[in-house]
């Protein structure tokens, strides 16, 4: 069984975004980076599919040198190669994104032999597109499933379900395919002292993409309206109680 996760470097979840002058990119001097919560969940998932059937999970990731962090990362949960598809520091749009993908898909492939099973998160933490993992599933000519939280691999075919409306939906693949997990899929595990040593030690394979931008180009990056709330002192010690439980019976609580 060969799985390859595909991540994204994204901005930590909470991190206060602040944008360059120009309004088209963010600055990064204060700026911690990380993957989203979907595809710590994929990285765990497949770590787990391949303590239960054998063989190897790859990372891939397409981003600038400063990537190999998260792809490091990903090796010191259990993942035993890592492909770093290198840009040039830039935002890449969906459509030049997934055929960058493609392409270092192919290659390995070529290579070491096809992929069993490729997953993506539902979609980034910070674009929010639901477009790459879809496209590179078509552009390799495999079914794909969103949105999924339960994966069981039997023999050559993968059992994918999907929480709808207060019921499951179940999907039936033949392999290879593609999944896009949520979170929720499992609970990612921490690494261990042992996977972080391993994962500085590993060589990262560094892939030289050749994808024309695509469709889509960005105008500009507006920044999200902050709220502001104020904190209000009920009283201190016994003397707060009267307007503490007005408080709660305003919210319906009592």
């Amino acid at each position: 069984m060969r799985v390859l996760v595909c991540v994204k470097r994204v901005p930590a979840t909470g991190a206060r975004i602040v944008l360059t002058e120009d309004g088209q990119a963010l600055d990064t001097a204060h700026l911690g980076f990380t993957v989203s919560p979907h595809e710590e969940c994929a990285v765990e998932e497949a770590v787990r599919i391949v303590e239960e059937q054998g063989g190897e999970a790859t990372v891939m990731t397409a981003g600038p040198p400063e990537a190999e962090e998260q792809l490091r990362h990903a090796v010191s949960i259990g993942m035993s190669g890592a492909v770093l598809v290198r840009t040039d520091g830039e935002d890449w749009d969906p459509q030049r994104t997934a055929k960058a993908l493609a392409g270092a898909v192919r290659s390995l492939e070529d290579r070491d032999g096809r992929f069993d099973l490729i997953l993506f998160g539902n979609e980034s933490a910070d674009a929010g597109g639901y477009q790459v993992g879809v496209r590179v599933a078509h552009a390799l000519g495999r079914p794909i499933v969103n949105g999924i939280k339960g994966i069981e691999i039997t023999g050559d075919r993968a059992t994918a379900r999907r929480p709808v409306d207060g019921a499951v939906e179940v999907y039936d693949l033949p392999l290879p395919a593609v999944l896009g997990v949520r979170e929720g899929l499992n609970l990612p595990r921490y690494p261990t002292l042992k996977g972080r040593l391993a994962s500085k030690k590993v060589a990262v394979e560094v892939v030289e993409p050749s994808a024309e931008p695509g469709g889509l180009r960005m105008v500009t990056l507006l920044p999200a309206r902050e709220q502001v709330t104020d904190t209000v002192m009920l009283g201190e010690g016994p003397a707060a109680a009267p307007a503490v439980v007005d408080v709660l019976e305003e919210m319906g609580l009592v």
